[in-house]
């Protein structure tokens, strides 16, 4: 069964995507816990991490820096953090979160962002990324 990712890589349900290439999208997490806390996802799917191919974990890495330097180009924090968590959704993604505090980086509290905040924030993300 498809994951809730693959859905929005095949563009059968919505969602602001802030950058992507031929291997890769990156979106605004829905449930942020930060504004512009973004999803970096391969588009093959696979479960875990550390399951992908060699080359593959790099790629993710090296889009997953792109991403987060546009990022932080983008929105008002400390730092850009990074997890990989992966039980939320059987599919592989790096969490990439605006950090101003560490209270930023524990899944315990999340912000609302409305969703033309979300596009505008998407789009200019986008702008960022070079």
């Amino acid at each position: 069964m498809a994951s809730i990712f693959t859905k929005i890589i095949n563009k059968e349900i919505p969602a602001t995507i802030v950058y992507e290439d031929d291997k890769h999208i990156a979106i605004l997490d829905v449930h942020p816990n930060a504004k512009g806390h973004t999803l970096c996802i391969p588009k093959k799917e696979v479960n875990k991490v550390f399951d992908l191919e060699e080359q593959e974990y790099i790629d993710l890495m090296l889009f997953s820096r792109k991403v987060a330097n546009g990022l932080e180009k983008s929105v008002s924090c400390k730092r850009i953090g990074l997890s990989v968590i992966g039980l939320e959704v059987p599919h592989v993604h790096v969490h990439l979160i605006p950090l101003s505090t560490m209270e930023d980086a524990r899944f315990t509290s999340k912000v609302k962002v409305e969703e033309e905040e979300m596009k505008s924030l998407g789009a200019t993300i986008n702008n960022n990324i070079g």
